[in-house]
């Protein structure tokens, strides 16, 4: 294993390579799990596992709560180096972007560059479609051109492997690396990465500026080991920015004084706003294998018009009834795919959204943000339904009109009745829209 692997990483390994690198300089062992009289403690997510549960035949034990990183036992240790910042400082700068930030897009990144230079952390509360990636192109260049170590991690994998190529197209000069649990490719020591929120429990004291994009989506918010796993991986004196549409009431407290706030999409136009449509019995009918009048009539003028979708439903099991009515309907007329968290062939199906190979798209909450469809709008089924948050509902309507090409569109919100969840949402995006047009 290359030694640079190691430097801010926590690398599981056997008790033969703890033999081996015991007196090796500059490598700490810490053991994975801590055996108490109870439970064990896992050093890896620290979590703790009840023994009787999690003893193995060898009669070791291992943590239930992060195998999915791979299993940690008792025999083990978790091996690190210190983080050397082996990149060199740039001669000249690494931003191959050629776009244009509008001037509240300059005021948020100039905050955030004194943010990194300061080493400290804050919050960008940024409409969706505000531009937030775009804004954080200045810190991250002024950081890697000082030979710092970015990191910017997603809750979601479609969020990532979007991100990802965006990155490389603004620093096409700089090395970096794309981290997911879906990946065969093995890990390598790179100055910028992209990553789940997940894969930064095998980080420590690695990164001088963390970004973390869509910090209120599942499976990050309300999550105590991701955000210990966040606080760990940036170093003692780094800096730490969140980035969201929707801060809940306790970020915002958290962070106050310390907010960069966008309320205006890049295009300038208004985040476009949920249209009521009543289906008084929807979720009755759904239940029998039929589709409300009004979602058989949205979708016939979608298709008509061939004007690309997302379809938002609230339950995994919706997905096969509308997608069996859809395939007697319209036969082999039109295509579309059924996507949610669970399919393994979800990257591919989004990337045929992406290359207009399918119209339209039927999914539950996972592509609710952090991917961008050019030219879309949105069809919320059962936008009443408990699963739908406040904030759910206005990622949604986020996905529409993301492009300067087309700014507008439609986000129609099929309802029994008018609930708190889709009132408040209506609300958060009028107000929005207010404080953008006085922010103009």
């Amino acid at each position: 294993m290359n030694e640079l692997d190691l430097a801010g990483r926590l690398v599981p390994v056997t008790a033969e390579q703890q033999r081996g690198w015991a007196n090796e300089p500059g490598i700490q062992l810490t053991p994975a799990l801590q055996v108490l009289s109870t439970v064990i403690h896992c050093n890896r997510c620290h979590n703790d596992c009840e023994k009787e549960v999690s003893q193995l035949p060898t009669g070791d034990y291992y943590c239930r709560n992060c195998i999915n990183l791979g299993r940690l036992d008792s025999s083990m240790a978790l091996a690190t180096r210190a983080e050397p910042n082996a990149f060199q400082v740039a001669a000249t700068p690494v931003l191959a972007w050629v776009g244009k930030l509008t001037p509240d897009q300059q005021s948020c990144a100039a905050q955030i560059r004194q943010g990194f230079q300061t080493h400290q952390s804050q919050l960008l509360w940024a409409v969706t479609g505000a531009g937030k990636t775009e804004i954080s192109f200045v810190g991250i260049a002024w950081a890697l051109e000082q030979g710092l170590r970015v990191a910017i991690a997603s809750p979601r994998v479609d969020v990532c492997l979007e991100l990802f190529p965006r990155y490389q197209a603004a620093f096409p000069t700089i090395p970096m690396v794309l981290l997911h649990g879906q990946q065969q490719t093995p890990y390598s020591y790179r100055q910028l990465t992209i990553c789940t929120t997940h894969q930064l429990l095998r980080f420590q004291a690695a990164f001088d500026v963390l970004i973390l994009d869509e910090v209120d989506a599942f499976p990050y918010a309300g999550n105590p080991t991701l955000a210990m796993a966040t606080q760990r991986a940036v170093k003692p004196q780094g800096a730490l920015l969140l980035m969201t549409a929707t801060p809940s009431r306790q970020l915002q407290r958290e962070y106050r004084g310390r907010i960069a706030y966008l309320p205006r999409r890049f295009h300038g136009f208004p985040l476009p706003q949920l249209r009521w449509r009543l289906a008084y019995r929807w979720r009755h009918q759904l239940d029998r294998g039929r589709l409300p009048r009004i979602l058989k009539r949205l979708v016939q003028q979608k298709v008509q018009a061939q004007q690309p979708f997302l379809l938002f439903v609230p339950r995994i099991r919706d997905l096969a009834v509308i997608d069996g009515y859809l395939a007697k309907w319209f036969e082999n007329r039109v295509q579309w795919e059924t996507v949610y968290a669970g399919d393994e062939a979800r990257i591919a199906k989004v990337n045929k959204m992406r290359q207009r190979e399918v119209l339209f798209l039927v999914t539950t909450t996972i592509l609710e943000r952090g991917v961008t469809f050019p030219g879309i709008d949105v069809i919320i089924l059962g936008g009443d339904d408990r699963v739908f948050s406040v904030a759910s509902l206005v990622q949604m309507a986020g996905r529409v009109g993301r492009k300067a090409t087309r700014p507008t569109g439609t986000v129609d919100c099929i309802v029994a009745a008018y609930t708190t969840n889709v009132i408040q949402a209506r609300h958060q995006i009028a107000q929005m829209n207010r404080r953008a047009h006085s922010h103009a």
